[in-house]
């Protein structure tokens, strides 16, 4: 029997989800900052409209249902779900005021796209947008990356149970520390040394290069939050192709191999335990995966001549597979060169790795390697079952930060989430066919925007349908929280209107 929602549930979701509505309001002084050091005076009044509509509206919640009570499993992974709608409508506030978005659903498809570390762009003439602009869309990758949600749990939530149901709805299923909140703090203490680090690194590239050092700092800065947080934006519309730089790609290859990591395992190299990533199971099958697509890959631009030489094949190749792989999204082609250029082993092979993705617990999309991890142990351990003799007691282990025994919980839990993914991207590349795009273009694209990883073979245009956008919007937003907290808001709008009292 499905119960109907109390009261007393909506209010505990409207009092946390205006916390974090608050939270991303306060977040937007960063922008006006800019905006004042470089005298953009429009951008400043843009971000200052939004952050007023902002905290007017979570304030109205706060105070509205102010409640004392902690956040139950269900709140809490609705909180979570609709706090990056939230993030979304109010993220496309200052792109839409900026006039460099056909239309507010195209700065929300933008918005979205950078909040769930996509890359996806429906932006106009990108090379003049202004210095602010610019910053709040790497910025929101910066935060989309580390969660929503712990910008909260990190200043703002300090109830130790309501944090970890956020926490864990946020696809967020592995604590670093015992307690949720140094977990989160953590997570933005990694991030923000790496970012500087990053920054500096790029920057010294850039004014190598000849690049202004506003500009090449600016720009590294940028690059930096979207490669990290395997995000994709950029700020100039030819992505990474605008700086010709074999060091700049190198840099970056690092970068997202970096985001494309556990936090947990960058935890324990933080803490000197070097020998874990080559012990742990999703780095080992990271490697593997990207070896054999990297192979197809190749195999495939060999065959289509698309790069004579074997160092242009290489560096083009191995540029986008591993962007790909890791969900970032970086380019250093023109998006048609894919169908045009790429022929169709090659483009599978790059499917492949999108779908794939990085590791649990990181800024990456897709079904993770963890997962895929799992049900090659489990398969394997089958396989033995039916090898040995009946009696023979088959007990299988993989190594994750300590030695684990396989259960069929875990793999039951890989299966049905890898299941929930390739049903994603399968639903919009049909939705793409039935609009007229062809089969292996449609599910290129759709593959990108559900696994979160912004490569386009040139279907992203604003002249796309509105259903498309909307499709990948969603898309974006299930696959970033990784199904149970949409499932779970699904589940408690059918209870509000189906439910008994």
């Amino acid at each position: 029997m499905i119960l109907r929602p109390h009261i007393d549930d909506v209010k505990n979701i409207g009092y946390y989800l205006g916390k974090i509505i608050l939270s991303l309001g306060l977040t937007m002084f960063l922008p006006v900052i800019i905006a004042l050091a470089f005298n953009e005076i429009n951008p400043a009044l843009d971000f200052l409209i939004s952050i007023e509509i902002a905290l007017i509206f979570g304030l109205i919640l706060t105070k509205l249902c102010f409640t004392g009570k902690d956040l139950n499993w269900m709140q809490g992974m609705i909180v979570v779900s609709l706090s990056w709608l939230a993030a979304m409508f109010l993220g496309a506030i200052p792109l839409y005021l900026s006039g460099h978005w056909k239309s507010y659903l195209d700065a929300c498809f933008d918005a979205m796209s950078g909040f769930a570390t996509t890359g996806l762009v429906l932006v106009q003439d990108l090379d003049h947008l202004s210095f602010t602009h610019n910053l709040w869309r790497h910025l929101i990758m910066f935060i989309g990356g580390q969660g929503i949600v712990i910008v909260a749990l990190s200043f703002l939530v300090r109830g130790f149970s309501g944090a970890l149901k956020m926490y864990v709805g946020e696809a967020r299923d592995e604590r670093l520390l015992p307690n949720v909140i140094h977990t989160a703090r953590f997570i933005w203490l990694v991030s923000i040394v790496y970012l500087i680090l990053g920054t500096l690194a790029l920057g010294i590239v850039g004014l190598l290069n000849g690049m202004r050092p506003v500009n090449a700092f600016f720009h590294g800065a940028c690059i930096f939050m979207a490669a990290f947080d395997t995000g994709g934006f950029a700020p100039q519309s030819q992505n990474i192709l605008y700086y010709h730089s074999l060091t700049f790609e190198v840099i970056t290859v690092v970068i997202m191999i970096l985001g494309a990591l556990n936090f947990k395992l960058h935890y324990h190299l933080w803490m000197g335990n070097l020998k874990e990533i080559f012990k742990n199971i999703e780095t080992r099958t990271l490697f593997m995966t990207v070896m054999l697509t990297f192979f197809l890959t190749a195999v495939g631009l060999s065959h289509t001549g698309a790069y004579p030489k074997a160092m242009v094949l290489f560096r083009k190749g191995f540029y986008q597979l591993i962007s790909g792989h890791t969900g970032t999204g970086y380019m250093t082609i023109y998006a048609r060169q894919f169908i045009n250029e790429w022929g169709d082993l090659a483009l599978v092979a790059v499917i492949c790795a999108m779908a794939l993705g990085g590791g649990v617990c990181s800024t990456t999309g897709g079904i993770k390697m963890l997962r895929i991890g799992i049900i090659i142990k489990a398969l394997k351990q089958d396989l033995k079952r039916i090898i040995l003799p009946e009696k023979a007691v088959v007990a299988q282990k993989f190594h994750h930060i300590k030695e684990i025994f396989l259960e069929d919980k875990q793999v039951r839990s890989a299966l049905l989430i890898t299941l929930a993914y390739l049903f994603l991207y399968g639903i919009g590349a049909i939705i793409g066919m039935l609009l007229g795009y062809p089969f292996l273009a449609s599910l290129f694209e759709s593959t990108s925007a559900a696994a979160n990883v912004g490569l386009s073979c040139g279907i992203t245009d604003i002249h796309m349908p509105a259903v498309l956008k909307l499709t990948y919007i969603l898309q974006m937003w299930a696959g970033r929280l990784e199904f149970m907290s949409v499932f779970t808001l699904i589940g408690f709008f059918i209870a509000a209107i189906k439910g008994k009292k």
